[in-house]
């Protein structure tokens, strides 16, 4: 997934679907004008690059949260279930070239890191849930605190019986239900 610069016509589709839907959407960010949003996205190329990328891999990106503190627009990947283009992926890099049988192409964080984004962590996650009902059939790996990554395991988390559950996995397993979820700060 290198990064590329957008054509006008890929970031004009881009910025619409964007508008649209953070009009559809706006008890996400209530009292935020688009217009905000729009202006910040048109002076950094970068972000939306990485927009883009989430995009294009089922993400469905949307701003959940603005920092007053930094100026800072949180975009969360706010598809329904965890974004079908970032599934059967194993954690990290370690844990996918560590793996003897049938390693998957890619690893959730070496994909996040492509895109220029970063895994949701669980207070993340746990907030996007608060804004919906999200991966009710599929589950989304988290950023992994080291000590747990360090003993071969990593987190994901998902939504099940109206309650949201972070769980423990080997970093190295991967399922055709499990992708992950990222946040883009801009």
């Amino acid at each position: 997934m290198a990064h590329h610069n957008l054509s006008n016509e890929e970031r004009r589709e881009l910025l619409g679907t964007l508008q649209s839907r953070f009009e559809k959407n706006s008890d996400r960010h209530p009292a935020l004008p688009w217009q905000q949003v729009a202006d910040k996205l048109e002076e950094n190329a970068e972000a939306l690059v990485s927009l883009y990328e989430m995009e294009q891999s089922g993400g469905e990106p949307d701003v959940v949260y603005f920092d007053e503190a930094s100026g800072a627009f949180h975009f969360y990947d706010c598809a329904k279930e965890s974004p079908k283009g970032r599934r059967s992926t194993c954690f990290d890099q370690a844990a996918r070239e560590g793996r003897k049988k049938f390693p998957p192409e890619q690893s959730a964080v070496e994909m996040a890191e492509a895109m220029g984004v970063e895994l949701l962590d669980e207070e993340q996650y746990r907030y996007l849930q608060t804004l919906g009902e999200f991966d009710l059939k599929t589950s989304s790996w988290i950023a992994t605190p080291e000590a747990i990554r360090t003993l071969g395991g990593a987190l994901f988390a998902d939504r099940r019986y109206n309650t949201v559950f972070v769980y423990h996995n080997g970093a190295d397993s991967y399922y055709a239900a499990r992708g992950w979820r990222g946040i883009l700060k801009v």
